[in-house]
Formats: C-alpha cells, sequence, structure tokens
C-alpha cells in the first residue's frame, strides 16, 4: 500500500467522528493530515438558561510520512507536538480532557528502525495538568506504522487506537 492509499483509508475511518484538513501547518509542523474532534456534553436544570455544568472532551490528530526514521527525527516530531498543545489545546473552565495523537508513517520496516527508536517510542508519555486539573488535562499517544510491514508501533496510551491506524 503506498502512502495516498493509506492516508485515504484514514480518511474514510475518520470522517464521520472528525473534521479532517490536508496539508495543515501547526506551529511550524507541517501536517499531511489533521483532525480534530470536539464533544461537549452539557446539563441543564427545567430550560437551557439553567445550565448546571458542561465538559468538553477533544482529541486531536497529526499525522506525517518521514523517510529514513532516526532517533533525532523521532525526537524533533515529539518536541513538535508538545509544542503545538500550547496552539490546539484551549483550557477553559469546561475543559475536561484533550488527546493528541501523533502518527509517524513510514515506508520502510519495523525491523529495520534501531531498537533505541523503538524503545523511545513505548517509553514514551506525556501528560499535562491546567490549573492543577481543574481545567482538564492532556495526554499525548505516539504510533508509528510501517507501510512495508502493516505493523504499528505505539505508547502504552496509544495502544487504544492502534486498531485504528492499522492497514486494513
Amino acid at each position: 500500500m503506498d502512502y495516498a492509499q493509506y492516508l485515504e483509508n484514514l480518511e474514510n475511518k475518520l470522517r464521520s467522528s472528525f473534521d479532517l484538513y490536508r496539508d495543515h501547518k501547526i506551529n511550524n509542523l507541517e501536517l499531511d493530515l489533521y483532525g480534530r474532534f470536539y464533544m461537549t456534553t452539557e446539563r441543564y436544570l427545567l430550560t437551557k438558561k439553567a445550565k448546571i455544568f458542561g465538559i468538553e472532551n477533544n482529541e486531536h490528530i497529526l499525522v506525517n510520512k518521514i523517510d529514513n526514521l532516526d532517533a533525532s527525527k523521532l525526537s524533533e516530531f515529539i518536541g513538535c507536538i508538545i509544542d503545538s498543545i500550547d496552539h490546539i489545546v484551549d483550557p477553559h473552565p469546561e475543559h475536561m480532557s484533550s488527546i493528541v495523537t501523533g502518527v509517524l508513517v513510514i515506508d520502510d520496516s519495523i525491523k529495520i528502525l534501531s531498537d533505541e527508536i523503538v524503545d523511545d517510542v513505548i517509553k514514551f508519555k506525556f501528560h499535562k495538568g491546567f490549573s492543577f486539573g481543574l481545567r482538564g488535562w492532556v495526554d499525548v499517544r505516539l504510533l508509528i506504522v510501517s507501510l512495508k510491514d502493516g505493523i504499528v508501533i505505539s505508547n502504552k496510551k496509544g495502544k487504544e487506537v492502534e486498531q485504528v491506524y492499522k492497514i486494513s
């Protein structure tokens, strides 16, 4: 499967829930595909004028293809994801949680990646609370998808969505 087909398949899977944008730029990070999902839940007392509370959950997907993945390119991508959090997450009083999913797509086999890169992905963890959790938090998922093998490696948080990014 080539990268254009993979992006098209991924868009078809995500289209019903996400707003999708091709060739999107966030904070100096050029993305091949950007997806965002917003869900707001509100509770009222008798009328909509008497709102008791509201909760907002968000998810952002950042997809890029990279050639010749090495440790420096991986750390650069991770740094760009973390820097972009300030631009895509708005921690207001009703914000509960946001998840940022960073997906790197490679043409090569996962087997040619160094053990250091695989370990860095598996051990990667990022969690940030806003105002001691009163304005919610953000978690980062990190995935590497091999177009040649159809294999996905991810951090612990990314295991939740591995099946979505697998080549089908």
